[in-house]
């Protein structure tokens, strides 16, 4: 019996949304900076502008492109990295060892220049950088840093930063794998999870509970080392680009040569986390930012009733809360910076900044969801995957409830993240 043909109606590749839908323009041609109301520019220095607009050229004409299609296959762009790599912003704050040495405020608005194209690409900077590298910087040996921060500064290798267990998040202190010393060095057992650049990082920061003090200590693992597995995980709705690892330590030898001399207890980790939480902080801007700009460009684009949507009021009370939010997000994450450059940062400082500024861009860019109607839920359009970018970066490096109880510790002097012994009767 002869096959019937199928029409040619079906089973066609679906069509370029810029031909789908003609009325607007579509993310990878990236809408220009309209966001910056209150001139933020003006409280930079002019090197930290030069960096804000280097970054920006550069995630708008070779990023913006391709987000879209790694982002919906859950792929990382390896084809940026060496456009990244020529910008010379992974170190950030780091001084010599081929790192830039920005400022803090320098290396922050960089970060958010590239959340404002793409988070994933602003996370894998982040982790490599903020995290790894930052660790490295600040508790590695000068035989360390040598060895490995300039290859990692020009992204010729890449790293990871392993903290986060499978039963040990939040209580990230309470951590369960283990380092014990042996001729040599240590063997490293124990399993980590949410780790970024996992699958792909050349080395990777681990950290681990010595047998004997009982007390925190980091190490550098090379990605060959016998014992070691890092598997993909797979199913996220956000950050989709981010390659988050689980790893399997068994058995694992690192020479003595690779355990940082530096992290002797959490509170070691803790200078790490102070530092990275600013630039953390700084994601949500950028990320905001770019939601902005894509949602001010298309209510001027898009008619609907026979004007552009940017004309009718209730379009632009949103856009209006929208920008005042931002406005007032990129004021505290600069003083946030201003206090940290001045040594008076506390950590319930950069929690208070990561967890306010973290919920204003969840409102923020559920504005913008609601501003680009059907639109908002195609990633072409940015605030679609925007949306969901946001959600891991309001949960990762403290959530937004610990955040909020490092700085309730800190007004209060009472700690309340265990909670209230449970009592068998009532007393009323």
């Amino acid at each position: 019996m002869q096959k019937e043909a199928k029409s040619s109606y079906f089973d066609m590749p679906a069509l370029d949304v810029s031909v789908a839908f003609p009325q607007a323009t579509p993310a990878s041609n990236f809408p220009k900076c309209t966001s910056d109301y209150y001139q933020f520019d003006d409280l930079l220095t002019p090197e930290e502008q030069a960096v804000r607009m280097k970054v920006r050229e550069c995630m708008e004409k070779e990023v913006a492109p391709v987000m879209t299609k790694y982002w919906e296959k859950a792929e990382f762009p390896f084809e940026v990295i060496p456009k990244l790599g020529a910008l010379h912003i992974a170190g950030g704050t780091i001084k010599g060892y081929g790192c830039p040495g920005f400022s803090i405020t320098g290396s922050a608005v960089s970060a958010a220049e590239v959340a404002r194209v793409d988070a994933s690409c602003s996370t894998f900077i982040l982790v490599h950088s903020s995290l790894a590298m930052l660790t490295i910087g600040l508790c590695g040996s000068e035989m360390q840093k040598q060895k490995y921060l300039p290859s990692l500064a020009e992204l010729n290798s890449i790293a990871c930063w392993g903290l986060t267990e499978p039963d040990n998040g939040s209580d990230a202190s309470a951590l369960g794998t283990t380092a014990r010393k042996v001729e040599g060095g240590w063997i490293l057992e124990g399993q980590k999870r949410w780790i970024g650049n996992a699958t792909f990082a050349d080395i990777l920061v681990i950290f681990a509970r010595n047998t004997s003090t009982n007390q925190i200590n980091g190490f550098i693992v090379k990605k060959d080392a016998p014992g070691l597995q890092a598997t993909k995980i797979e199913n996220k709705i956000g950050l989709r680009m981010v390659q988050n690892g689980d790893i399997l330590l068994k058995k694992v030898f690192v020479p003595d040569e690779d355990r940082l001399p530096g992290v002797n207890s959490f509170q070691d980790t803790n200078k790490v986390l102070a530092v990275s939480r600013v630039m953390v902080a700084w994601q949500p801007i950028g990320i905001t930012m770019g939601v902005y700009d894509m949602c001010h460009r298309y209510l001027k684009e898009r008619k609907q009733f026979g004007a552009p949507l940017a004309a009718f009021q209730i379009n632009q009370q949103k856009l209006v809360q929208m920008l005042g939010n931002i406005q007032a997000m990129i004021l505290v994450g600069w003083r946030l910076c201003k206090l940290y450059e001045s040594g008076k940062m506390t950590p319930g400082h950069a929690s208070l900044g990561k967890s306010w500024i973290t919920l204003r861009a969840r409102e923020t860019v559920s504005l913008g969801r609601e501003l680009l109607g059907g639109n908002g839920i195609l990633a072409e359009f940015l605030v679609a995957k925007a949306f969901c970018d946001l959600e891991p970066i309001y949960t990762y490096e403290g959530t937004y409830d610990i955040n909020t109880l490092v700085t309730g510790r800190e007004i209060t002097g009472l700690a309340s993240f265990k909670p209230a012994p449970l009592r068998q009767k009532s007393r009323l």
